[in-house]
């Protein structure tokens, strides 16, 4: 078939393309922004891509256009053009679903926080042992070449999002999924542009738990409300649970360094193994104890999936270091939320001063996402920097509610900036202080090219 992606750009929508070329479609696809990483793995795919819509684009008229739900609504000119000629149309999810996964025995990742992760993480378990798993991750995770394969096993792992599918189908996007495996991290309120409360997400989260079959296993973590209350509506399948703390917990792991940067596995009390690896924070702890649990499950053995943690190399843009110079680290994260915001500071500021007491970590955070420009979560997202040294928030044009309440409400010293590239120029140039400086890009965008222009002042300056 030719196919046509509007809002090829997203992270979904971007592999979801890959896999489509993959099966033998011609693809081809348009965004209004197009930026790395998927800018660069389309590329590499050699998917022809173009930045806003051209009617040409459907000159022959393409066998199904997929339809992405990030600024592809009514009013967008490709939408008009599918409506007016009639044309064949779904949204990226439901061509997952019907396209890709029949046939195959789905993992699924979701939760509020931790899918990109833990998906990759499982995904790299699977293929260490030798299970050459299909998958589709929302992120680049850097044990792969890309987000997103077909693989040579009836094994898929998704990373399952509960954000809905398009402006024709409200639907969270996981309910097309059908997952005979399913971990849930965790579970908060978030999307505020399209649920009212948290129940509303609970809701979504239990029809999932409804499409589990009994035969499959639904994991998750022991002691979180919102999860507990899912669970609690009703759950046909198996049920494991993990933890860090709590001895009851199926899966458990125990810190061997304050960082996360090392632990031991225990599965049923019994130890399994060490991982040393190099990420940070409970959180990431958590996610692979959710990755491992998914993996045993299909008949991996948690040796073989602890000693493939050891190897595992992160995602890009998840506390990713962009530049490494004496005195000064620089990384690029996918913060999102304020809970994803407090853990990353909080791992980045544990390892950074066990390693130098006098290290200054530096947010720079865009609050990108619908829920964060409208500022629903406020209150906690002016808490979420205390690991923090201090803060510059940057106040992009969606933001529309007064961002002062972050200045008046923070505990650290913390400052606002309308211009990227004075944002820029300020990091740029930032004062050395008595010990390294670890400054972090937090956002769930491009934020308007300031890791490049960052790099660019920077390389100018490189002694």
């Amino acid at each position: 078939m030719r196919l046509y992606f509007l809002g090829i750009g997203g992270t979904l929508m971007g592999n979801l393309a890959v896999l489509a070329k993959s099966l033998g479609h011609e693809v081809a696809g348009c965004d209004e922004t197009l930026y790395p990483p998927m800018s660069d793995i389309l590329t590499r795919h050699q998917i022809n891509t173009q930045q806003g819509f051209d009617e040409s684009a459907f000159s022959p008229p393409p066998d199904l256009v997929v339809i992405g739900n990030a600024r592809c609504s009514r009013g967008h000119p490709g939408i008009e053009a599918v409506l007016d000629q009639g044309l064949r149309y779904m949204s990226g999810a439901e061509f997952l679903g019907s396209h890709i996964l029949p046939g195959r025995w789905p993992l699924a990742v979701a939760g509020t926080h931790g899918k990109t992760s833990g998906a990759s993480m499982l995904a790299w378990i699977l293929e260490h042992a030798g299970a050459s798993p299909g998958f589709l991750i929302g992120g680049a995770p850097k044990n792969f070449s890309s987000g997103a394969r077909l693989g040579t096993s009836k094994w898929f792992v998704l990373e399952a999002d509960e954000y809905d599918c398009s402006y024709f189908d409200r639907r969270a996007k996981f309910l097309h999924y059908r997952p005979r495996t399913l971990v849930i991290n965790n579970l908060e309120y978030d999307h505020a542009d399209i649920y009212d409360s948290l129940e509303a997400i609970e809701t979504q989260f239990h029809q999932l738990l409804r499409s589990v079959p009994a035969s499959g296993r639904v994991i998750t973590p022991i002691a979180d409300a919102s999860v507990d209350r899912v669970i609690e509506r009703g759950c046909w399948s198996e049920h494991e649970t993990f933890a860090l703390q709590d001895k009851d917990a199926n899966w458990r792991a125990e810190l061997l360094t304050g960082d996360g940067s090392a632990y031991q596995v225990l599965r049923g009390g019994l130890p399994i193994g060490e991982v040393h690896w190099g990420e940070s924070g409970e959180h990431m702890v958590a996610n692979a104890l959710g990755a491992l649990a998914a993996a045993a499950h299909i008949g991996i053995d948690p040796a073989v999936g602890v000693d493939a943690l050891s190897r595992y190399q992160g995602v890009g843009r998840r506390l990713e270091v962009i530049v490494d110079r004496p005195g000064l680290k620089v990384y690029d994260d996918f913060a999102h939320h304020p809970t994803a915001i407090a853990k990353t500071l909080a791992a980045l500021s544990a390892r950074a001063r066990a390693e130098d007491s006098h290290a200054e970590v530096i947010a720079v955070i865009e609050p990108r996402s619908h829920t964060m420009s409208l500022g629903t979560l406020r209150s906690a997202l002016a808490g979420s920097t205390k690991d923090a040294t201090r803060v510059f928030w940057f106040k992009g044009p969606g933001i529309t509610w007064d961002m002062n309440y972050l200045i008046e409400h923070s505990s650290v010293p913390a400052r606002i900036e309308t211009s990227i590239d004075e944002l820029a120029e300020t990091l740029a140039r930032l004062p050395s202080g008595a010990g390294a400086q670890h400054v972090v890009l937090m956002s769930n965008g491009s934020f308007g090219g300031l890791r490049e222009k960052l790099l660019a002042r920077l390389t100018e300056r490189s002694p």
